[in-house]
């Protein structure tokens, strides 16, 4: 088995000259080939619920038969196993391909089953680029995936284009891929957008295949181990959030139609990432190199206010159009407030276009990348947690986060609208930092979650109204009395409801 190491890098049509122009690529004629594949599954997608890829590929006159399994990637870079060797068309002969017994004997129980679900043709030109000590083949494809039916709608023909760069690592250390695609993006020319991206061309047919577009990536738990290093547990969790903030950057820069906006969970889930890549940075900061630390808490921090105002008129329009559907079952006719609505819904469109602009600027693509590449290079440390143990630690450090919150509860009666916010960010970091610490406490030992969930609902809601209020002032569209009411009304009754989360919170045990 050959075990294949690569980045996958996304790129834009109207940057391709200057790639190509790169003194790295221009130097050398570039090897190219017409490749078309075709990838097969069952009828009920039995290899893919496996996350196990087989593709047919003729090259020329010749035929290559593929077998890739599941590995990992994070940052745009993966490891999987993988298999290739010559074939003739429509023979499968998985024994003597793969050389993983179990694995070759599943693959020929489902011989019989297996039929054509998607193709991808393109043009792939290849050069092999010495890099420091390393050796890379770099592929730049061009073309497109392409299926002809789909259990939703067996009479559409879909296809989706393919431009993407690929860096595969032929000798050498892993960081020389980032050091090459740093390398190329920040070229002579000018800083090129390369977007780095989890998403193998069979994950992307497979989608086209079902008919389902990419969904919003929610976050999920990095998988944290007693025995660890401290610095070993910062890059487990930090590359989780980076998977996450990737997936849903990719689903916001998808194309739409003018005046469609895009799900707004991508922009909820994307601002997630980035609260937990910066609790991530605080929680484990006395491990950390200061400098390091420092910089990508301040990048990330830029990062999540670009996408704020989008968010923002998200919610706002979310909440605006609630209220007048209960509305117009009630007392107001469903046009009366149409003009407001309208202009809620401008406001917002011109936020995730501005969004949308700032996500396509090279500077944030080159951000992924140099993150990626930072989180390989840092130096292991011994310290205090490696001589007491990442449990204790984690547990200490539950303790003293939750105690700082609970000493600001105890004044929230006292507090105005701005300090409550502080102390609504103080619970998200405890609840963030309890998601990546969590599988390290004993059992039973976890933070009161439905009541955390609770406070942190209430002064959620605290601070959409007064972000509301704030973004309303600008509105000059008569007859938004009944509006401004409303969210006055509700204010006053969510801060009523103080008193009873403070005793919540200070009835909660430490961890």
């Amino acid at each position: 088995m050959a075990q294949e190491t690569e980045l996958k890098l996304l790129l834009q049509a109207p940057d391709l000259p200057r790639l190509l122009a790169h003194p790295l690529l221009a130097a050398s004629k570039p090897r190219r080939e017409h490749l078309r594949n075709t990838y097969f599954d069952t009828p009920e997608l039995a290899l893919m619920a496996q996350r196990i890829a087989v593709r047919e590929r003729r090259v020329g006159r010749r035929t290559l038969l593929t077998v890739k399994t599941a590995g990992t990637s994070v940052g745009g870079l993966s490891r999987r196993g993988e298999w290739e060797g010559p074939t003739l068309p429509g023979r499968m002969d998985f024994a003597a391909l793969v050389d993983d017994p179990d694995l070759a004997t599943r693959l020929g129980a489902l011989q019989g089953q297996l039929v054509p679900v998607f193709r991808t043709d393109f043009t792939r030109r290849s050069w092999l680029i010495g890099h420091g000590s390393a050796q890379i083949e770099l592929a730049l494809d061009q073309g497109a995936i392409s299926t002809g039916h789909a259990p939703q709608a067996p009479q559409d023909a879909r296809s989706e284009a393919i431009l993407e760069l690929e860096l595969e690592l032929q000798s050498g250390p892993v960081d020389a891929l980032f050091a090459l695609a740093l390398t190329l993006a920040r070229g002579p020319g000018g800083e090129l957008w390369l977007q780095p991206s989890d998403r193998s061309k069979a994950e992307r047919g497979l989608a086209l295949f079902q008919g389902r577009p990419v969904g919003p990536q929610k976050a999920q738990a990095a998988v944290l181990r007693p025995g660890m290093r401290p610095l070993e547990a910062f890059r487990a969790t930090a590359q989780e959030g980076l998977v996450q903030l990737q997936a849903n950057l990719v689903g916001l820069l998808q194309p739409s139609a003018p005046g469609v906006l895009p799900d707004p969970e991508y922009v909820h889930q994307a601002r997630v990432a980035l609260r937990r890549l910066r609790t991530g940075l605080g929680l484990f900061r006395e491990h950390l190199p200061e400098p390091f630390a420092a910089h990508w808490a301040a990048q990330w921090k830029t990062s999540s206010a670009a996408l704020d105002a989008a968010r923002n008129w998200d919610v706002l329009d979310e909440r605006l159009l609630q209220w007048l559907t209960d509305r117009a079952t009630r007392s107001l006719a469903p046009d009366a407030l149409a003009p407001l609505a309208q202009w809620v819904l401008e406001q917002r469109l011109a936020a995730n276009r501005q969004a949308a602009l700032h996500l396509r600027q090279p500077a944030q693509a080159l951000q992924l990348l140099a993150f990626a590449q930072a989180l390989l290079a840092l130096p292991a440390r011994a310290d205090k947690a490696d001589r007491k143990g990442l449990a204790d630690w984690a547990a200490d450090t539950l303790r003293q986060r939750q105690r700082r919150l609970l000493k600001q509860a105890r004044h929230a009666h006292l507090l105005d609208l701005e300090g409550l916010h502080a102390m609504r960010i103080r619970l998200k970091k405890l609840r963030y930092a309890e998601g990546f610490l969590q599988n390290l406490l004993p059992s039973g030992k976890a933070l009161n979650a439905p009541v955390l969930e609770r406070a942190q609902d209430t002064l959620g809601e605290l601070n959409d109204l007064a972000t509301t209020q704030r973004l309303m002032r600008a509105c000059d569209v008569p007859g938004t009395e009944p509006w401004h009411r409303f969210l006055l009304q509700r204010q006053a009754n969510m801060l009523r409801e103080l008193p009873q989360l403070q005793r919540a919170l200070s009835e909660m045990p430490p961890p």
